[in-house]
């Protein structure tokens, strides 16, 4: 959610957007081959040491019995929450709303701060391969940012992961401040989608009391 201040109406891309990013994402995509259960991936090819020792690096400790439908062949992932962490200001721990639409105005952030943001992610059933989070940010109807970054491929497990986005610089002045409209995606090496949010958020002078 990188935006620019009124000092510079350039938009620069984040790293993950840059041409080294795209290499890492090619780098983060792993070739699972034929779509499989996680029941079949911990049964085939027992004793073939390469192929269990690769399915350890993917797979870790998965116990089949505790990760969901261990028959399903599609990754149920689902974002818990958004976090805004930024120093000395209490964490901002924002639930995602079933219906992925938050209501109104969802958070404020203080011009010119250093905030990062944190989302919690459930996977269950199946491995999810290339989760990547894609962001848009508009103000006044004028695109200001688009911004993405490749959070990995994840085993399931019963609890929640977590993914630290990089520091940010929210914007500062007069003409940052206001109200933006910002559409946020999670989706697979397959482009299925597992949430599309969109919000709106208000920069400020100062934080809200």
């Amino acid at each position: 959610m990188a935006l620019d201040d009124d000092k510079n109406s350039d938009v620069e891309s984040k790293p993950s957007s840059s041409a080294a990013g795209e290499e890492d994402e090619e780098e983060s995509r792993l070739d699972l081959g034929p779509k499989c259960s996680i029941r079949e991936h911990l049964e085939k090819d027992k004793d073939d040491e390469s192929l269990r020792r690769w399915k350890e690096q993917l797979l870790g400790n998965v116990d089949a019995e505790v990760v969901g439908d261990a028959e399903v062949l599609e990754a149920d992932v689902k974002i818990l929450s958004l976090t805004i962490l930024s120093p000395n200001r209490n964490d901002l721990v924002l639930e995602i709303p079933d219906n992925g639409g938050p209501k109104g105005l969802w958070f404020t952030l203080k011009e010119g701060i250093h905030y990062s943001l944190r989302f919690s992610v459930q996977v269950r059933n199946n491995i999810v391969s290339g989760l990547r989070y894609t962001n848009t940010v508009w103000k006044t109807g004028i695109k200001v940012d688009s911004s993405k970054e490749m959070l990995g491929t994840f085993s399931p497990q019963p609890d929640p992961y977590t993914h630290q986005m990089p520091e940010e610089i929210a914007p500062s002045g007069m003409f940052a401040r206001g109200t933006y409209s910002a559409k946020t995606k999670f989706v697979d090496d397959d482009n299925k989608c597992y949430l599309e949010m969109n919000y709106n958020f208000d920069i400020q002078k100062d934080w809200p009391r």
